[in-house]
């Protein structure tokens, strides 16, 4: 799919992205310490995909922006604690705790949140331009 791009354009969908970068990592942190009764049910923390879409003329303009097309859970293995008193422990007195590295989770939120604040400055700095390229004409 082809289309036009102007650069609010690109920006807005940036920021989107971003946002999208945000949500995911705050659903990791709140299930963090989350268990399960089971392997397969404990939480695995998610990212977005993100895939590349190019304007009419990307040739000419080389304007590109960027797309969610999916979120995908993280291929990472649970712990298995043994907590017999635990409610959700199984048979065997074991419980299944979230796949979810913390740390990692407050990089990329710290990553994301960099590149929608960059992107927004970029945005105020491109009207700000505009603003004072109308001016002169008066």
């Amino acid at each position: 799919m082809t289309m036009t791009m102007n650069v609010f354009d690109i920006s807005a969908r940036a920021m989107s992205a971003q946002m999208m970068r945000l949500n995911t990592t705050a659903s990791n942190l709140a299930n963090a310490n989350t268990v399960s009764t089971n392997e397969e049910d404990a939480y695995r923390a998610m990212r977005p995909v993100f895939e590349t879409e190019y304007a009419d003329q990307m040739k000419q303009s080389g304007l590109a922006t960027v797309n969610v097309t999916d979120v995908v859970s993280l291929d990472r293995e649970v712990s298995r604690s043994f907590q017999p008193d635990h409610p959700l422990a199984d048979p065997e007195g074991y419980v299944y705790e979230a796949a979810v590295n913390t740390d990692e989770e407050m990089v990329e939120m710290m990553e994301a949140s960099r590149q929608y604040q960059n992107t927004l400055e970029a945005v105020s700095t491109i009207r700000n331009l505009m603003a004072k390229t109308m001016r002169m004409g008066q």
